[in-house]
């Protein structure tokens, strides 16, 4: 019998933290509550987990520095992460997404919409890509999809498991322009409601992680009123 998935709740909301992990270990999701951000970063550092669920609004350390030293673990070897707040302004969600959330829940939410969320997180984490081929090679950035690893110039680069899973649907897709809409569709499906600007700030992280300059790429172009293109060669611009 699989092991439940291990995730991390960091909120001060004992109700909501109560709620949350009797309904998600119903569903085989062993969930771990603490209360402080301080306090999550130390579960973190004891023992491994599959997700973890940040508030915003915490006591001491708030959420969005959180997010930003769980992303700093060396290695690439953090968990994905699911920011929950009551916070729900674009602007806000721009926020995390940038610190290198992978997703954004505003409260109050339904339950089996959290759920959904971890479940299609969890599914681009771990599910083989389609098609045979378990490397991709573009423009001297090599994919291995069965690792997880991406390494560009030589160097591996570290990211987020949603900017792993778009880097990779770019990398099939070399040479051809995918709309915001094509690329929500193929990374996230219908499980839950999502917005196109969540597109904007992963591009923009890729780009700073793996462009000369970002402010100038060469490698992911946007194409203005259609999308963004991962180009095969430096001819396509």
């Amino acid at each position: 019998m699989a092991s439940p998935v291990a995730a991390l709740l960091i909120d001060d909301d004992a109700r909501l933290g109560a709620m949350v992990a009797e309904y998600l270990g119903a569903h085989d999701i062993a969930v771990t509550v603490v209360a402080d951000g301080e306090r999550g970063l130390a579960a973190l550092a004891r023992r491994p987990f599959d997700v973890v669920l940040l508030d915003v609004m915490l006591p001491g350390v708030d959420g969005f520095e959180v997010c930003r030293r769980i992303r700093a673990t060396p290695g690439g070897a953090a968990p994905p992460i699911v920011m929950l707040t009551a916070r729900g302004e674009d602007i806000d969600r721009i926020v995390g997404l940038e610190l290198g959330a992978d997703d954004y829940l505003a409260k109050p939410f339904n339950p089996r919409e959290l759920l959904a969320r971890i479940r299609a997180i969890l599914r681009r984490a771990t599910a083989p890509a389609p098609g045979s081929e378990r490397r991709l090679r573009v423009r001297g950035i090599e994919i291995d999809l069965d690792a997880r690893e991406v390494v560009a110039g030589g160097r591996r680069v570290s990211l987020t498991s949603y900017e792993f899973e778009l880097l990779a649907l770019l990398a099939r897709t070399a040479g051809r322009v995918l709309s915001r809409e094509q690329i929500l569709d193929a990374l996230k499906g219908q499980d839950y409601e999502s917005f196109d600007r969540s597109i904007d700030v992963h591009i923009s992280k890729l780009r700073a992680k793996l462009e000369l300059n970002p402010k100038e790429p060469r490698l992911i172009k946007t194409v203005r009123g259609v999308g963004y293109v991962l180009l095969r060669n430096g001819t396509d611009a």
